[in-house]
């Protein structure tokens, strides 16, 4: 299978206060937001790139049922790749936004954890050096 990864969903309590958190204090840029028969579908990602976060509301309605025991906190962290750890720690940190995690150093490089409000965790990287 020949694939790239464009989307990923996440699970959050309010899409207006996701979305608002994602803009003003991470940095990304809104890329789709859209209502259609009373659904808003939105999605935010970082500038510049296709990978996009799509926020699903817990309780939004979906034909098959399919969503009904998603909630938030429940996925392993997003990773999040950096030239500079220590400085994206401090831009984010100086906006509000909790760190669950300060940056660390290990022989690969350097990482920090952070939650957006509704607990979900992303990991900030600073790669030393890449495998091939």
């Amino acid at each position: 299978m020949d694939a790239r990864i464009q989307q990923i969903t996440l699970v959050v309590k309010s899409k207006a206060d996701a979305l608002e958190f994602y803009t003003e204090k991470v940095g990304f840029e809104k890329k789709t937001d859209v209502t259609d028969h009373g659904y808003r579908y939105v999605t935010v990602g970082p500038k510049g790139q296709d990978v996009e976060l799509s926020l699903w509301e817990i309780g939004s309605p979906d034909a098959i049922g399919w969503s009904k025991d998603w909630k938030p906190r429940s996925a392993p962290p997003i990773f999040l790749v950096v030239d500079d750890c220590r400085k994206a720690f401090a831009e984010l940190k100086a906006k509000g936004v909790h760190f669950r995690e300060e940056p660390k150093e290990y022989p690969w490089g350097v990482w920090a954890i952070f939650s957006d409000p509704d607990g979900n965790l992303f990991q900030i990287n600073q790669f030393s050096r890449r495998s091939p």
